[in-house]
């Protein structure tokens, strides 16, 4: 476990969580403002996990399965990532669309910069979304990050935000 909330749980992913990656991924609506493929088999997944999560936690960073603490069920994850290309710590957050509009995507990312800044002292956090995904714009903007600028950022329109300690 990397931490908890009130209502979730968030722990590093492992190579056995190939089928939640897969079963989150593989949702078009999920996916949709988003510059990624669909993933279609669980070899998909497994080079995500290999390739771009995991790597990510040798920093104490990444993606972060989150559960819910009730029924410990995977909704999706959550966390803070490490883009060379732009040299900044990205927040970032999915979640099956079954869970959307309960507040755990912004329970999430609250707790997430907080543990960025208070856990791992970083200096400034990033958050991007495409200008018409209102609801992740929203909570950029509820967890503290201020808009900065429009730009096109990996072929995808997008608002991003940024909140420095």
């Amino acid at each position: 476990m990397v931490f908890e909330t009130p209502r979730l749980i968030l722990r590093r992913f492992t190579e056995a969580d190939t089928g939640l990656l897969l079963q989150l991924n593989s949702d078009p609506e999920v996916l949709k403002y988003l510059h990624e493929p669909l993933l279609e088999t669980e070899e998909q997944a497994m080079h995500v996990l290999q390739n771009i999560i995991l790597p990510q936690y040798k920093n104490n960073l990444g993606r972060w399965a989150i559960h819910l603490k009730t029924s410990n069920e995977f909704i999706g994850w959550c966390g803070l990532k490490y883009r060379p290309e732009l040299d900044e710590i990205d927040l970032g957050y999915r979640l099956m669309q079954q869970y959307w509009g309960k507040g755990y995507a912004f329970e999430a990312a609250k707790h997430t910069v907080d543990y960025g800044f208070n856990q791992l002292h970083l200096k400034t956090i990033t958050g991007r979304a495409h200008i018409e995904n209102t609801a992740s714009l929203r909570i950029l903007g509820k967890v503290g990050l201020q808009f900065i600028k429009e730009e096109v950022v990996d072929d995808c329109p997008v608002k991003t935000f940024m909140l420095s300690k």
